[in-house]
């Protein structure tokens, strides 16, 4: 299967992922703790289910990342050139608040870098995707199905500056990065809608200062780079996906880093 071919069933998998995540977004689902103290609901792990039979269907041999299997110990130490990165529910606390702002994230790293990525937010109709050299952002409509889509890419920098900052992990070094852009215009934005909004030409830069998982950025990072940005490390780096050294539990998380439009 080609990337064009795997990427739009990825989408199909994403959408039927995000008919589940929406059906406990409207009728409620239990809430609990993860060893971190982070939320977790039953529609994560649903919903992770779910795409874990698609992508094992689809891929049989391709190893998966996914983000409750890594917290319930389930997961490759290495796995190879080329593996699946999924969070199946990203903004679980913004899901729990009964916000919008929730996406379901899959993304295939190849070589150290996402070259495919589909984020969905079901809860405002709208999905990104994107491959090497093409990044899209389609409507969904009744049924989950998409009724329309249109090319994205990022836009050039202007003398207005419009920076993603995280609603509900906003740190203190993310605000004084932002204060050394001056007159910058900061908007809230919630999980990895970020990457698309940025994708999409919306706005300019996303810091992230704090804890990231690698699961919680390829999808968007993919869609990103598809659409002409890049997401660095602090030292002008692409963001590298794989395991990196320490304990098993830290092999999948990123540094702090700043995505960015062209």
């Amino acid at each position: 299967m080609d990337d064009v071919d795997l990427l739009g069933e990825l989408e199909v998998l994403a959408l039927s992922v995000g008919a589940l995540v929406m059906r406990a977004f409207t009728e409620g689902c239990e809430v609990m703790k993860k060893g971190d103290d982070s939320p977790v609901t039953a529609a994560d792990r649903d919903a992770e289910r779910l795409i874990l039979d698609g992508l094992q269907h689809l891929c049989p041999a391709m190893p998966i990342v996914a983000e409750e299997s890594v917290a319930a110990g389930s997961f490759p130490l290495d796995p190879g050139r080329e593996f699946f990165l999924v969070d199946p529910l990203d903004g679980t606390r913004e899901f729990v608040g009964g916000r919008a702002e929730f996406t379901v994230n899959i993304g295939l790293v190849r070589d150290g870098a996402p070259v495919l990525g589909v984020v969905y937010a079901p809860a405002s109709s709208v999905l990104y995707s994107g491959r090497p050299g093409r990044a899209e952002r389609a409507t969904v409509g009744e049924g989950f199905r998409i009724v329309s889509r249109q090319a994205i890419a990022v836009r050039q920098r202007t003398a207005h500056v419009v920076v993603l900052a995280s609603r509900s992990h906003r740190s203190l070094e993310t605000d004084q990065y932002i204060a050394t852009l001056g007159q910058a215009e900061i908007v809230t934005v919630g999980s990895s809608l970020k990457f698309g909004l940025l994708a999409a030409g919306e706005a300019d830069l996303y810091p992230r200062y704090g804890r990231t998982m690698q699961w919680d950025t390829a999808a968007g990072d993919a869609v990103l780079r598809a659409a002409g940005g890049m997401t660095e490390t602090l030292d002008g780096k692409p963001l590298a996906y794989g395991p990196r050294g320490g304990a098993p539990l830290l092999l999948y998380e990123n540094p702090d880093f700043i995505a960015r439009g062209a």
